[in-house]
């Protein structure tokens, strides 16, 4: 098997162990990919699992469980990958006039028989009377043979004109960028489509295989003029051997170049290293950021070593250096331990 297929068959079987863990109350919170919002004082987290995992906080650090969004998995599913098994990917939450929508992925593992979708619900609050997630469908699927990218690891942001933009993909052809329409859960026609981030692919790589291009997750955060293109590099779900890592490139529009600090547009192999695995802490990635209160936040998954190599949630505070680019204290991964409440 090639690295790839190896690390998504690993994924796969985390994810059959990691829940039931992650539910010992007192127990760190088990995710993989997460990403949040707050409504009210109520922060709420979802991460890839069956029917995608929720849970809510009021500090950021204890957590309880708030059960799936979805009990089956969108009727769908299957139509656009086959070997759907009820394990939704990759989740993202965006807030707009009023309701938030949920994007998430179906796949085949290793393959890019994938597709995007999103739910759609007027609160996040499990015990309001409005609470109830309506599943809008399909936004984009990828076809092995038709398509050279993978429809996966969405992340929605407006630009500075208010228009959405979901920005996605996973290995082979790299990250892509298009718009959405004013319903937020159909691509804008006439369509518009740009390359972002990508990662070279060895030469003579069959179409249906990932290859090494190892790159995903993108996450684009707007901050002080410039859009910051976060991105995750090499290989998640391997254990002792993940070797996840975040990079970013920033632009002046959210179209891009993205360029990293030296310069280097990411669509040609630029980043620029933000934090990676250490000693305590490997497969550091699939991250988000947030502005809360005044305080800038990148949150994301990492593996204890001291515990197996289970996966962890991670907050961590995001400074930024005197040129504009964001820092992170890799001291704070030890800092930092979530608490699963009843």
């Amino acid at each position: 098997m090639r690295a790839a297929h190896i690390a998504w068959a690993a994924l796969a079987l985390a994810f059959v162990v990691a829940p039931a863990r992650a539910a010992q109350v007192g127990a760190q919170v088990g995710v993989h990919d997460p990403v949040m919002a707050r409504e009210g004082a109520r922060y709420y987290l979802f991460s890839t699992g069956p029917g995608i995992t929720v849970y809510s906080s009021t500090d950021l650090t204890t957590w309880r469980a708030e059960g799936r969004v979805f009990k089956d998995g969108p009727a769908w599913a299957t139509q656009a990958a086959p070997t759907f098994n009820g394990h939704i990917w990759a989740p993202d939450i965006y807030h707009h006039n009023g309701k938030y929508y949920l994007y998430y992925s179906v796949s085949g593992f290793g393959k890019n028989t994938s597709a995007i979708g999103v739910t759609v619900n007027t609160t996040l609050d499990p015990r309001s009377p409005a609470y109830k997630w309506e599943d809008q469908g399909q936004v984009v699927q990828s076809v092995p043979g038709r398509d050279l990218w993978n429809a996966i690891d969405a992340h929605v942001i407006d630009d500075e004109e208010g228009a959405p933009w979901m920005s996605f993909g996973s290995f082979w052809g790299g990250l892509k960028l298009v718009k959405l329409d004013a319903s937020r859960t159909k691509l804008a026609e006439p369509q518009e489509w740009h390359t972002i981030a990508r990662r070279e692919r060895p030469a003579f790589t069959p179409d249906n295989e990932a290859a090494p291009a190892q790159i995903e997750a993108p996450f684009i955060f707007a901050r002080n003029g410039w859009y910051y293109l976060y991105a995750s590099w090499d290989l998640c779900c391997k254990g002792k051997d993940s070797t996840y890592k975040v990079v970013v490139g920033r632009s002046k529009s959210v179209t891009g170049p993205y360029l990293d600090r030296i310069g280097v547009d990411m669509a040609k192999g630029g980043g620029s290293l933000v934090i990676a695995g250490d000693r305590d802490w490997r497969g550091l990635g699939h991250n988000s950021a947030y502005t809360f209160d005044g305080k800038d936040y990148m949150v994301l998954h990492a593996y204890e070593t001291a515990d197996k190599y289970r996966q962890k949630l991670k907050v961590l505070p995001m400074g930024w250096d005197r040129d504009g680019w964001p820092v992170l204290d890799g001291r704070d991964l030890n800092r930092y331990q979530s608490v699963l409440q009843p």
